[in-house]
């Protein structure tokens, strides 16, 4: 598809590719936020467990992404701290789509939400998804 066919693939595209590391990492937390609430939405209404599966398992894709940039020479501690988190997240997910239960989800969403808030500060970016509730990289390598 052309991006004259299609102008907001293309300004997607453009934008992950002029973005700075911080702000890729930022992307990927609302990616995996709006994966989040799209599944739980489905559980609770229409329940096409097909939707929560890919929902889920594109969440899972983009948390073991941040685990595989993680540079834990410069990161040290954080970096471990955060491959540990990312794990456990990984596990909700896992559980979440296993049992095709909304719970593990709430219980990552806010954690979640508050590491993307983090990484936006360090961006120096203006936020994009809502926070609470709910109501949207190869290469990356950074310490923590």
């Amino acid at each position: 598809m052309s991006y004259r066919a299609n102008p907001v693939n293309a300004y997607r595209e453009t934008r992950v590719k002029t973005a700075g590391q911080g702000q890729i990492i930022v992307m990927l937390y609302d990616e995996a936020l709006r994966q989040i609430d799209a599944a739980v939405s489905e559980l609770e209404t229409s329940r096409r467990l097909d939707s929560v599966n890919n929902s889920i398992v594109k969440a899972q894709e983009i948390v073991t992404e941040l685990m595989a940039s993680l540079d834990f020479d410069q990161g040290g501690q954080i970096a471990q701290s955060l491959f540990s988190l990312y794990l456990y997240f990984n596990g909700l997910l896992r559980d979440a789509n296993m049992k095709k239960e909304a719970g593990p989800l709430k219980t990552l969403r806010p954690m979640l939400y508050e590491l993307r808030s983090a990484w936006q500060q360090v961006a120096g970016m203006s936020g994009s998804v809502q926070g609470g509730s709910s109501s949207g990289s190869a290469g990356i390598n950074f310490a923590g």
